[in-house]
């Protein structure tokens, strides 16, 4: 029962364990490149059997429900999809290759541990596995002649998650305090039942504190644009989703154990959610490099999501998980294209992009449809994304907040489109033809699908995500 409980991280173990045994020879980037994708397909194919599964694992540090393999589906279309466009690897010397993909799977893995964790202790070695394997992903990147911007974007990524991890760990010392127990079970009781106590609101606070790291929502978002700049494009792509989706799993947790008629947390929540909103939204308008552009784009994402969390209740939770799944597959639909576009790995300014429609239909089409979809325009899962995140919030009465948010939304049209009036109204010029092949074209399709299906049927996502939130409540 615990291997058949275990078995998605089984997988990814196994999986890790063989691409290990490949670095160690001469010559297997390519043989990596296939251990990596076969064990992120059939630990996917796992996770999406197991989502009726139920257990507790390893002294109930672990819990198998509806909830957490849920997260592990998202996390792992995330690692698929980057294992397979970004097969090639064309910034990372060859011979460290198989290492890349290495730590690819170790941090997926932490993020698969992470979302489980229903203890404070496995939630931070889960989460310090995905961040040390995160960290050594961004400098891995070849080096330019005349330029070492990996090295400085490793060392703020560094720097910022150090900070993040003291001040949640700070914050778990206060819940720990007040509780006596490391288990969430245990804490959200004591916790509601301490609610008057000013540091049991402010343990809550600094967790999401450490936790707005990896969602890069403000004020923890600076490292954001100089990591997605840094970084190799397949590296960005893989940071641009799974963890934020993993992150936002551990979010709603604690939240589950905070006071629903709570204000003050209400209040904080919303004063992120703006400046994240606000700043992303205006400092994207100046971006000329798609990465970059991309970086601040997801700053305002993170504060659309914490749309969701402001109202405390499960309905905005569930709106929330909706959202994040969503921005997953828009992102790595836009980051399947950029991978395609950028020739030997460097990254791609939005002019690059120009008469992308003449040099290759398909990817103009999903790159497009990924923009359409971003800025929040019907019938793709950005538009009804954000219609329920501001519909719950409008139902908790939340009408500024909602006015800001949808100003923000008419901001971000303007620059998504611009991206696709490149595309398709500016002359190619000498820029060559995009070949995407058939794997890349069957996935780019795959995920306008999914993009598509979640605007003009989002009843089934979001029911399953409400299910998932009230069940690990109980």
């Amino acid at each position: 029962m615990i291997l058949k409980l275990f078995s998605p991280e089984l997988v990814v173990i196994l999986g890790s364990l063989a691409v290990f045994t490949v670095s160690l020879g001469q010559g297997r980037a390519r043989l990596a490149a296939v251990v990596t994708t076969v064990t992120a397909l059939l630990a996917l194919a796992l996770s999406l059997l197991s989502l009726a599964w139920h257990g507790e694992l390893f002294q109930h540090a672990l819990r198998i429900d509806l909830y957490s393999q849920l997260f592990k589906v998202f996390i792992l279309l995330g690692l698929a999809g980057v294992a397979i466009f970004g097969n090639l690897l064309k910034d990372i010397r060859e011979d460290i290759r198989p290492e890349y993909f290495l730590f690819l799977l170790l941090g997926t893995l932490g993020l698969m541990i992470l979302v489980s964790s229903i203890e404070l202790i496995t939630l931070f070695v889960a989460l310090e596995l995905a961040s040390y394997a995160l960290f050594l992903l961004v400098p891995l990147r070849q080096e330019r002649p005349g330029l070492r911007i990996q090295m400085e974007s490793a060392a703020k990524y560094v720097m910022f998650g150090i900070v993040a991890t003291g001040i949640m760990l700070f914050g778990m010392s206060y819940i720990f305090g007040l509780t006596g127990s490391t288990y969430f079970h245990d804490i959200a009781p004591a916790l509601l039942q301490r609610w008057n106590d000013p540091s049991a609101i402010v343990g809550i606070l600094l967790v999401l504190g450490g936790l707005l790291f990896k969602l890069a929502a403000f004020p923890m978002h600076l490292w954001a644009p100089d990591v997605y700049q840094g970084a190799s494009n397949e590296t960005t792509a893989f940071i641009a989703g799974a963890p934020k989706a993993a992150v936002m799993a551990v979010m709603i947790r604690f939240l589950l154990c905070a006071n629903p008629s709570d204000h003050v947390l209400a209040a904080v929540l919303t004063v992120i959610a703006i400046a994240s909103m606000g700043f992303g939204n205006l400092a994207a308008l100046a971006q000329k490099d798609i990465k970059r552009m991309l970086a601040y784009s997801s700053i305002a994402h993170a504060g659309y999501v914490l749309l969701g969390l402001v109202t405390l209740r499960d309905t905005g939770y569930a709106a929330a998980i909706f959202y994040i799944f969503g921005f997953v597959v828009m992102s790595l639909a836009a980051f399947l294209v950029i991978c395609l576009v950028s020739r030997t790995g460097e990254n791609v300014l939005i002019e690059d992009l120009s008469g992308l429609h003449s040099r290759s239909p398909l990817a103009a089409l999903i790159l497009g449809v990924s923009m359409f979809a971003l800025a929040g325009i019907p019938p793709f899962a950005g538009f009804m994304g954000k219609f329920f995140l501001l519909t719950e919030a409008l139902r908790s009465g939340l009408i500024m907040l909602v006015i800001v948010a949808a100003v923000n939304t008419a901001i971000g049209i303007y620059y998504y489109l611009t991206v696709v009036r490149v595309m398709y109204f500016s002359d190619a010029g000498d820029r060559p033809t995009v070949r995407l092949g058939a794997i890349n074209s069957s996935l780019g399709l795959v995920l306008l699908v999914i993009v598509v299906l979640l605007g003009v049927m989002p009843s089934f996502l979001l029911d399953l995500a409400l299910a998932a939130v009230r069940a690990t409540a109980l």
